[in-house]
């Protein structure tokens, strides 16, 4: 099993999607599955950038006929009661689409959080 491994900061989210998007599509990912697949990665990035520090590392990995993919950060974690709420964002709210998007369009997701980091670990079937 090849694991493809990234840091990543502010300013440097636009490279790492064009990355992911370019080895999803070589471990078979096509059409609206790669789509949805690199708006996840997006999201996930790019809430470890906004609220977990301002950088993180990502993990990327076929297995099981899935592809994986999982971004940690060092920041503060989750507030209290957020992992629970499985609710779509309100009306034209601008935060809180991440997790949500996450769970809509990933087959699996793993949600660690607490005082030193968060860590999402998110799969969709490689199509």
């Amino acid at each position: 099993m090849h694991v493809w491994c990234a840091s990543f900061a502010r300013g440097r989210v636009t490279d790492l999607r064009r990355a992911i998007a370019e080895h999803a599509a070589y471990e078979g990912m096509t059409g609206r599955r790669l789509e949805d697949f690199v708006l996840v990665a997006n999201e996930i990035t790019t809430n470890a950038v906004v609220h977990g520090g301002g950088h993180g590392r990502l993990r990327l990995w076929a297995h099981g006929g899935r592809l994986w993919c999982e971004v940690s950060d060092d920041g503060p974690g989750l507030p209290p009661g957020w992992l629970g709420d499985m609710r779509p964002p309100a009306g034209f709210e601008s935060r809180g689409r991440g997790l949500w998007l996450t769970r809509m369009l990933c087959d699996h997701i793993t949600i660690v959080s607490g005082p030193r980091g968060t860590t999402v670990t998110f799969a969709a079937v490689c199509e």
